[in-house]
């Protein structure tokens, strides 16, 4: 008797912030981290930037030790967004207005759905919240950033685990 296994949808998440060196890659980091504790399947997660300010750069350190004060690996290399993001990702999520209004700019008009800010989904932000840019603050602000991205990114995850976003066109609050 042949036995099937259970059989999951994946889940593509980009993060983008302007440069890809603090918010965005600590966002990806972190939903990875807490995709795995929850033993989460079918979650797959990238960042990148608006600007090419910094491609080919390691995370800031700073937010490399933010994120490892809390067990979180950041790791990978700065990029550029590109086209073809928009029809790989089921989400793409800005870290602040400035970042999304870009991505709606460049974005094809039949893949504007798939944009959302990221503190859409934080319990404790207002409509319209941003992530701070923390690139000019001390390390207090990369440990405030951390603290929101990991509470955004719990939500995010409860809510494509419990709607995802490949079954139907979200109508998330940006």
């Amino acid at each position: 008797m042949r036995v099937e296994s259970p059989k999951f949808e994946t889940t593509r998440i980009l993060f983008v912030c302007l440069g890809n060196i603090c918010r965005s890659p600590a966002a990806e980091a972190a939903t990875r981290h807490l995709a795995a504790e929850r033993g989460l399947p079918g979650i797959e997660v990238d960042s990148a930037g608006t600007s090419g300010w910094h491609v080919g750069e390691p995370p800031d350190p700073r937010m490399v030790r933010a994120a490892s004060r809390r067990g979180i690996r950041l790791e990978g290399r700065a990029r550029r967004i590109r086209p073809e993001d928009f029809d790989l990702f089921d989400l793409v999520i800005a870290m602040d207005r400035s970042n999304l209004t870009e991505l709606r700019r460049i974005a094809p008009a039949e893949r504007t759905e798939r944009l959302r800010l990221l503190r859409a989904f934080d319990p404790e932000a207002g409509a319209g919240a941003e992530v701070p840019d923390p690139y000019y603050g001390d390390d207090s602000a990369f440990d405030e950033v951390m603290e929101i991205i990991l509470r955004s990114c719990t939500r995010l995850l409860d809510h494509v685990t419990q709607d995802p976003p490949h079954r139907r066109k979200a109508d998330w609050a940006t």
